[in-house]
This record gives C-alpha cells, structure tokens and sequence, in this order.
C-alpha cells in the first residue's frame, strides 16, 4: 500500500502560516519577476483566478477583491519542504520525495495499521507541529495514490483523506476522474483517448493491452497496470541525479547596457555553481543566451546563445562566472532591448570523479574550502549575504517591493550556531 501526501496550496499555505489574517482572503503567489501566478488560495480560486494568469492582467481583479499578492520565496517554501519530509520520515519507514510539496509513502511494512487512521494522523500531526494542511491520498499502487489523493481534494474536502480500500471506493474514484487527471497522462494522449471513446479512469482500465502499448507505449501500459492494482512504477530511494541545471529570468524592463546584464548572468551562474555544489556535481560546459522580447515585434529582434567548454569541470562560483561572461562578451550586441538571459550547465559528473590535472595551477582545496565557508554562510542567513563583486546588486530582475514576501528566519539552530 501507498500513500501520496501533497500539500494543500503550498506557496499560498506558507504565506499564510506567518500571516494568519490572510486567514479567509485571496491569495495568490508570483512567478519570478512577478510574472504569472504560480499558487493560489481556494478563494483565489474561486475568484477565477487560473494557473500561470499573467499578472498584469489580473490588476483590475485583484484591486477589486482585495487579493493578497505574493512574489515568490523560495528559500521559506524549501525549509518548510524540508520540516514537512523530516515529519513524514518519522511516521513512516520509507519516504520518496517526488516533488518540493508532494512525497510517496511506501506503507508495506507497517503490518495490520489502520492505515486510515493513520492518514488522518499524519495529516493532525503536519498541521499541528509545521502549521500546513496536506491532502492524503491512500492505495495499492503509486498511480491509484496519486488518484486517491486528488479524490479526495475534489470530493472529500472536509476529510482531506481518501483510501482506496475496497473494489468499491476504488471504482468510485476511478469513474470520478476524467482521463486528462490521470497521473502521466499528458494533454495530447488525453485527447487522443477522449476522441478513442475513454472518457474516465475507468474506461481506460478497460482497454485492452496490446492496444494500449501500441498507442500510448509501454509508459501507457505501466500506467494500465497501476490503475489495475498492480504496481509498475518503481520506487525511487533518491531523485535522479540532474543532466543538466538551468537558471534564467525576465528582467523587470528590458536592457541595452551590457553591464547590468552581466550582472544577472553573474547571479545566474552563481546559482547554477551553488545548485552544483548541493547536489555535489560539477559541469564540464555552460550555455550562455540572451533574447530580445518576441512579442514587441515592432522592435529588433535578436537571440543568441552560446556554449563555453570548461578546462576542467568545475562547480566553483568564480570559475562558472567567468565563464559565463565570456560567453556573453561572444555574444552580445549593442542596439537591442533585451528582456531575457540565462545559464545552463550541462554534461553534470559527480564532484568525486573529476580529474585533477598537471597543467592546472588553481589551489582546488582552497576553492573548496572558499565555496563551502559561502554556502554555510548564505544557508544560514537566508539568502545571498556574500556574493562576489561582480554580481552586484541584482536590480535588473528585483521583484517589485510591494509584492515581496518577508524574508523569515529558516533554520534558527544554524544562525545561532554561525553567530557563536
């Protein structure tokens, strides 16, 4: 048995944690740069409010409904992640995080628990001692779990906790769930098995196999499977290592001067080296783009992108850098209003298995010690308290102050234990 435990709103939920008057109002939370809404609240919801809606058209509403609006924060959402997993692996055996508000619980150890009970167990203790509602979702496979969730969402609101427990509730979830919200079903294949006749979950656990394989491939069939109890879908210890890591943004106005672009490559590039170094990678190349905005078509258009190969492979801050900016001394031309750079790193090996060489004069453990002095630092307080000179102060991509969330103290035991 499994169970998918997601976050109710979570960006929204956060907000709301240190802020209980949001208690009852819309609220939504911004993409970066304010872009587009990437959370929002059930009276949010209610409003009209959709997914990814742009910001700048939802000004009249917003204004109109007193919508508390929200730019994203991502170092407060990925503590509370982390408090809402160490919970979850305390009540459970084994735990797979799939995503920063979702985890799968694998619950075949726990023998003759009441596993309903434990559901709501789980969910009282989250709310309780991290202050976040959650859905549970409860069933044989992973597939039906995620399935038993959204039902319950959907259909027991008031519970939140849904389990699949006998032939009859899992048929009851099956027929209440359209084909689109089956989980790996994307939009495309939805369209494909709504115009074949299969409307629900249900009708698709009717289709035959050879069909299914043929159609959808054999990812189609392991879904089959799952729908029908038997799980397919293997269980994940720890998230696949990334191939590649990218960081980019639209700037807040659009830019001609060179310097203030380098300046948010250069918080790009630090980024990309500071995701590296937690995941204990290092990149052997970058790519370097910067684009015009496709949209002003009455202006110039212009995008151009690049890749830099590393001497050798690297996850210090200096070295992505300047490469990085190297890249965009290749590549940038004068007279464009530019809206958009990024920094992907690519051909990612594991820190432990890159090769010193005989030509390369850099002190390495110097390096090291250096990156690992700033990534406790800045862990510690928050957010990027030390950042070479270079990257300067990242107004070319602020967020709008009167849209930003505080910045609220993470993990306390580590500031008190720097500031000893």
């Amino acid at each position: 048995m499994f169970a998918l435990v997601d976050c109710n709103n979570f960006y929204c939920s956060c907000e709301r944690l240190f802020d209980p008057k949001l208690e009852g109002r819309p609220v939504i939370v911004l993409s970066n740069n304010d872009g587009c809404a990437i959370s929002r609240s059930e009276e949010a919801k209610a409003l009209g409010i959709a997914m990814a809606s742009p910001a700048f058209m939802m000004r009249n509403l917003i204004d109109k409904h007193n919508v508390a609006v929200f730019s994203s924060n991502y170092t407060l959402y990925g503590d509370m992640s982390s408090r809402i997993m160490e919970t979850l692996s305390e009540i459970v055996p084994k735990i797979e995080t799939y995503s920063i508000d979702e985890a799968f619980l694998d619950l075949h150890a726990l023998g003759q628990t009441d596993l309903l009970e434990l559901g709501f167990r789980i969910r009282r203790t989250i709310r309780k001692n991290i202050g976040i509602p959650v859905s549970i979702g409860l069933a044989p496979t992973k597939t039906l779990a995620k399935m038993a969730n959204l039902h319950a969402k959907k259909n027991y609101a008031g519970a939140s906790v849904f389990w699949a427990a006998n032939s009859a509730l899992t048929a009851e979830m099956l027929s209440a769930t359209p084909v689109e919200s089956i989980w790996g079903i994307g939009h495309e294949h939805a369209l494909f098995l709504v115009r074949s006749g299969f409307k629900t979950a249900a009708d698709f656990l009717k289709a035959p196999e050879d069909w299914v394989k043929k159609n959808l491939s054999v990812k189609g069939l392991r879904l089959l499977f799952e729908l029908r109890g038997i799980p397919a879908i293997a269980w994940e210890e720890s998230p696949a290592a990334r191939k590649n890591i990218c960081t980019s943004r639209s700037f807040g106005l659009r830019l001609t001067d060179k310097n203030r672009i380098a300046e948010a490559l250069a918080n790009y590039a630090a980024s990309c080296a500071a995701k590296m170094r937690a995941e204990k990678t290092c990149c052997r190349s970058l790519e370097v783009f910067i684009q015009t905005n496709p949209h002003k078509t009455q202006e110039a258009q212009y995008r151009r992108s690049i890749r830099i190969d590393l001497e050798r492979a690297s996850n210090n801050n200096g070295e992505i850098i300047k490469a990085a900016l190297r890249g965009l001394d290749l590549i940038f031309k004068q007279g464009f209003r530019y809206m958009k750079c990024g920094v992907t790193v690519r051909d990612l090996v594991p820190e432990s298995s890159v090769q010193a060489s005989c030509f390369d004069g850099t002190d390495r453990t110097k390096g090291r010690r250096l990156m690992h002095t700033l990534d406790h630092i800045n862990r510690s307080m928050g957010g990027e308290f030390v950042r070479s000179a270079v990257q300067g102060f990242d107004r070319s991509y602020r967020l709008k102050t009167e849209f930003l969330s505080p910045r609220y103290t993470t993990r306390m035991e580590e500031i008190l234990k720097i500031r000893i």
